[in-house]
């Protein structure tokens, strides 16, 4: 028998399941606390976050604690690994679509062009050591990598303390350490439900401990400019919402940032994502608009287990 609590964060479902239900209670604390400091580190939200108060100086090379420097330095990581498809420095474009400020009306192109010779604004960022510096014409959002990597950084604690097996959900970002829940006398694999939205189509998969599972959406957080229906991952090339093809994007990896880093490259490279992924065996799930489902990378349509694939991180 487990243990299981949920709560909210970040306006997102959380929830923590441990292999020990009398550890739940101190494990979700170890939770809570680290979720709490990657947001004080971090958030766009919260003019006392450390983020918000150094970015001003940053263009001079600002010192940054360990907590930001991590999530910087995994920032990074998700940048390189997607070759820009995600990128960390989109605040600003986040800022103009009002999606700090409320709402606002932002007239959108149909065919955005991509500005000539542009350097891709990550690429601009120096992170050497505690030592960061970001141009001043940039500003940065962590939002997306730093959920995964606290989900990560959670999972990972509770089980070094602990000892106990856990899983821990924040949004679509799922992580886990230590061993699954024992099934007929046995440790098996962690039993996932897959889905976006209920009306989604819904798939139920085995994840062996030790991994991770992201699920990006163009479903959620989603807003009306100028009449039109916008969502919040953008297209780093144009600073725009991209192109919904896709409802949904899941991915496995070892990793939950590498896996939220695909999942949300996924949506960013639209069609061009299931032979991407296939290329680089990414095990992942692409719903599209008609609720059609594309597996790739090893990702059968039946119910089965995801292992030990390629690690990209």
């Amino acid at each position: 028998m487990d243990g299981q609590s949920s709560w909210t964060v970040w306006g997102l479902d959380a929830s923590l399941t441990v292999t020990d239900p009398g550890l739940l209670p101190d494990a979700e604390r170890i939770v809570r606390r680290i979720v709490a400091e990657v947001d004080l580190a971090c958030s766009r939200f919260r003019g006392d976050s450390e983020l918000m108060m150094l970015q001003p100086d940053m263009a001079a090379g600002v010192t940054v604690s360990e907590t930001l420097r991590h999530l910087m330095e995994r920032a990074l990581a998700a940048a390189h690994l997607t070759d820009g498809d995600v990128d960390p420095t989109l605040g600003a474009d986040l800022d103009a679509l009002g999606y700090a400020r409320g709402l606002v009306s932002v007239p959108l192109e149909a065919e955005p062009a991509r500005a000539a010779g542009r350097v891709p604004g990550w690429q601009r960022i120096a992170l050497e050591g505690h030592t960061l510096t970001v141009p001043a014409d940039l500003r940065l959002d962590l939002g997306a990598t730093a959920k995964a990597v606290a989900a990560d950084l959670a999972a990972t604690e509770v089980n070094a303390v602990l000892g106990c097996g856990a899983l821990v959900c924040l949004g679509g970002d799922l992580a886990t350490a230590g061993p699954a829940p024992a099934a007929s006398g046995r440790p098996g694999p962690w039993q996932i439900f897959v889905q976006d939205l209920p009306a989604d189509p819904g798939q139920h998969v085995a994840l062996e401990p030790g991994f991770a599972l992201a699920t990006s959406s163009t479903q959620k957080r989603r807003w009306k400019h100028a009449g039109t229906d916008v969502h919040h991952i953008l297209d780093p090339r144009f600073g725009l919402p991209a192109r919904a093809v896709w409802r949904s994007v899941t991915v496995a990896a070892r990793t939950c940032l590498e896996a939220n880093a695909f999942s949300t490259a996924g949506v960013v490279r639209g069609t061009a994502a299931p032979e991407w992924f296939t290329s680089e065996g990414v095990p992942a799930r692409f719903v599209d608009q008609q609720g059609r489902v594309v597996a790739v990378g090893g990702w059968p349509a039946e119910r089965y287990t995801v292992e030990a694939g390629a690690s990209h991180g």
